[in-house]
Formats: structure tokens, sequence, C-alpha cells
């Protein structure tokens, strides 16, 4: 099999682990002073990438590249990936709120520059959950693609992708160039060791601006206002069966 380029996409966001809270414009939640690190399904993405290196080889596998879209902050997040096994990372530097349709465009633009064979994103962002670019960019491209994988192997050149569907699963294969995202059970993601840390500040790391990729950053949407959710009221004991069934009748109106 001839040598691969992997593309893998990763994106700063909120830790998972913060309670997030609106701001006090009710623009979004806050983020300031709040730790953020790389979204979780994109660590599965990078995890994977350098997974299939190791499996194929680096003849194989010959080069995984990085590639996040946003602030300068973002820099941060590429170099984990490059601690965690990529080989070097591309940062597009903007300050505007990107959507699905944007982070997408971009990403075809470095795609056509860098020709990978195979690009992977996870599923979706625990921001925006949009679940939205992959497809786009598959779209874009014109390019198969394999969505929510739970495991994914290469073979000749064919992708083989097992996807998580509604009824079970469901298994794939696909010329490359492909577009694969990646679930929550695909694998476990390392932890950077501290000298792949140290190497990761070494390894190079390209920054370019939407205008350099000749792509227009447009917002599609106007997000009006921002609310936290009602609080949920506290549960009510019931001493029988009829009791519960009267409630959920007359009280919860789900019968």
């Amino acid at each position: 099999m001839s040598s691969l380029r992997i593309l893998v996409g990763v994106k700063r966001v909120v830790d998972s682990a913060v309670k997030v809270r609106v701001n006090s414009a009710q623009t979004g939640v806050e983020t300031g002073n709040i730790k953020h690190s790389m979204n979780p399904f994109d660590e599965i993405a990078v995890e994977e990438a350098v997974r299939l290196r190791e499996k194929h080889g680096q003849e194989v596998v010959k080069e995984i590249i990085a590639l996040s879209c946003g602030p300068a902050k973002a820099q941060e997040t590429l170099r984990t990936a490059l601690a965690m096994g990529a080989d070097r990372a591309i940062h597009v530097k903007t300050d505007a709120e990107l959507e699905p349709l944007s982070v997408a465009k971009l990403f075809s633009k470095v795609v056509g520059e860098e020709k990978p064979d195979l690009v992977i994103l996870g599923k979706q962002v625990i921001d925006d959950d949009a679940n939205q670019t992959g497809q786009m960019l598959a779209g874009l491209l014109g390019w198969p693609q394999a969505t929510f994988a739970s495991k994914v192997d290469i073979k000749d050149r064919v992708l083989e992708v097992v996807r998580e569907v509604d009824g079970g699963l469901e298994t794939v294969s696909s010329s490359l160039p492909a577009i694969v995202t990646t679930d929550l059970r695909l694998n476990e993601p390392r932890y950077a060791s501290l000298p792949n840390i140290m190497k990761a500040k070494k390894k190079p790391l390209k920054v370019v601006s939407p205008e350099d990729l000749g792509v227009e950053i447009r917002s599609r949407l106007q997000t009006l206002k921002v609310t936290e959710p009602a609080k949920r009221q506290g549960g009510k004991l019931v001493g029988s069966v009829d009791e519960l069934l009267d409630k959920l009748r007359n009280e919860a109106k789900v019968l």
C-alpha cells in the first residue's frame, strides 16, 4: 500500500468538565477565565490517526497534519495534537465566529493544498453540537464519507469503517480519499507525555488567514438570546401504581 497522508481537525472548546453558564449579556455562554481544551471527539480523531500509523507503520501513514480554525489560543490545542503524535499543524487564524459551512470551506481549501488521502474529524463539537462540518466538507470535495465511526481500518487503499446507527452497527467501505467522523466509542485517547509535550513545541506550526485561503467568512445565523433552562421541579413519591397513573394523566399530561 502506498504512503498516506492524514489530515485531522481539532477545535478549542470549553472543557467538558466545566459547568457552563450564560454570560451577563445573554449572547452565549461565559468563556472568560474558563478552562478550555480540545473537543473530546477531536481527541478521538487525533488518537485514531496515530493508531493507524502505529498499526500500519510510518511507511504507510507517512504524515499526520492537525488543522484548527479559530483565535490565537487555538494554537494551544494544536500543540496538544502535536504532543499526541501529529507531525505538524496548520492554524487558520481568525477571531470571527465560525459556522460549520465556513469551517468546511476553510478545510476544503487546506485539503486542496495539502492533498491528504484521509480526513478525520470529530462527529461534532460540544459547544454548538452542530454535527455538520464533516458532511459539508465531503459535499464540497465530492468525497465519500463514513460518519459516526466506531472502528476504522485501511486495507490496500480501501477504507473500512464500522458505523454506529440507530439499529446497531453498519460496515461500509470506500476508496480513498475520504472523510471520516469519529464517534465516542472508537477509542480512548492517550494522555500526552511530558517529553512529547516538549517535543511538540519544536514541531512546525503554520499560520494562515481565511484571506490567504480565499474564503470569505460570513455568518448566516444570528443568536438573538441565550437563557438557561428552567430549573427542574423536585420529584414526588407516590403510594401506588394507580396514584402514579393518575398523576401522569392529570399533572404530567403524558397519558
